[in-house]
């Protein structure tokens, strides 16, 4: 019997472009069994509020897994009984990850440790990847873009933008399929 591989689903577009509901709408097609990787970590109200929406739009029958590291292995678990995974999201993941690094001084911001923490996203980037390449299901992954915009005034917003991007780009290489959201529409890209 030949091993069925997943396929690796990037969706991207900037802030409120409708990605995140086209990333549900896709995954749902996969069929009943999906299992929601929500990275996001209610710190404030907004993020609770945010987080609370989320959960509202979609089916209540979707298994939630909440976390920013171990998703490769938590995918690949999953693509061996899931219909399919959604990961929502890679910059929140990127996020949590880089905050993690709580010893570090972002506004003067030393090259060693930008060094470090982007070799800890690389890993953890990587496994995803791996995972997502192990897994039997299809996996849909939403991610911000964000090279767009003005360049952050900030070291620390400069440094987010570099790491995100950098997390962007190591995906969307991997992707199967590459989709970019804008004013709710989504295109094809790859």
């Amino acid at each position: 019997m030949v091993k069925k591989m997943g396929k690796m689903i990037l969706v991207t577009g900037g802030a409120r472009s409708g990605k995140s509901s086209f990333a549900e709408t896709r995954v749902a097609e996969l069929g009943e069994n999906i299992l929601y990787i929500a990275t996001a970590i209610p710190f404030d109200d907004e993020m609770k509020d945010r987080i609370r929406k989320h959960q509202s739009s979609r089916p209540s029958h979707w298994e939630t897994w909440e976390g920013y590291r171990g998703l490769g292995a938590a995918i690949k678990k999953a693509g061996k009984e899931k219909d399919g995974v959604l990961v929502d999201c890679v910059t929140i993941m990127v996020t949590n990850i880089m905050l993690s690094h709580s010893e570090v001084d972002f506004e003067q911001l030393a090259p060693h440790d930008m060094d470090r923490i982007e070799e800890d996203i690389r890993q953890e980037v990587t496994e995803l990847i791996e995972g997502i390449q192990a897994s039997d299901c299809d996996v849909v992954l939403v991610t911000n873009e964000l090279g767009s915009g003005l360049v952050p005034e900030n070291p620390m917003g400069r440094a987010f933008r570099d790491f995100a991007g950098r997390a962007n780009q190591m995906i969307g290489r991997a992707a199967d399929e590459l989709w970019l959201a804008v004013c709710g529409v989504p295109m094809k890209i790859k």
